[in-house]
């Protein structure tokens, strides 16, 4: 989602949120990120999916298969996926270009959860309007220089 604000300042500010799909690195995890983006959250897909294919399809014949079992089995995987999207990092960037005597600025965040990231965002928005700053040292954001 990409926002262009105009700051109090009346320089031209855009505000953007993206999805992480692989959580990133801090200083203290850098020695023990073994992440491979996400391919290790396919993988990990498909030998699910596999095992209630497997679970539904190579059942012997005289075996009954109660609906409430494949409806429970489809939830968990729904429920599953849906915390999985929801609690995804999102990263949050608010820049603005160099424009005559002001120099440009460019600061970057991190909110945990689609909702946070839509809050922080609207935060960010709200301080670039009122105050010409994007955060005012509550939100998740840092001056990268």
């Amino acid at each position: 989602m990409t926002r262009l604000v105009q700051g109090r300042d009346e320089r031209i500010w855009t505000v953007q949120s993206r999805i992480n799909w692989s959580q990133p690195a801090t200083a203290e995890q850098f020695e023990h990120d073994m992440a491979a983006g996400y391919v290790s959250g396919v993988a990990m897909l498909v030998v699910v999916v596999a095992l209630v294919l497997f679970v539904l399809f190579w059942t012997p014949a005289g075996v009954v298969m109660p609906s409430w079992l494949v409806l429970s089995l489809l939830l968990v995987l729904m429920v599953a996926a849906m915390q999985w999207m929801l609690k995804r990092p999102w990263t949050i960037v608010a820049h603005t270009p160099q424009a005559g005597e002001k120099e440009g600025e460019h600061w970057v965040g991190t909110a945990h959860g689609m909702m946070a990231a839509r809050q922080d965002t609207r935060q960010v928005v709200q301080n670039l309007e009122k105050g010409a700053m994007p955060d005012d040292g509550t939100g998740p954001l840092q001056k990268i220089t």
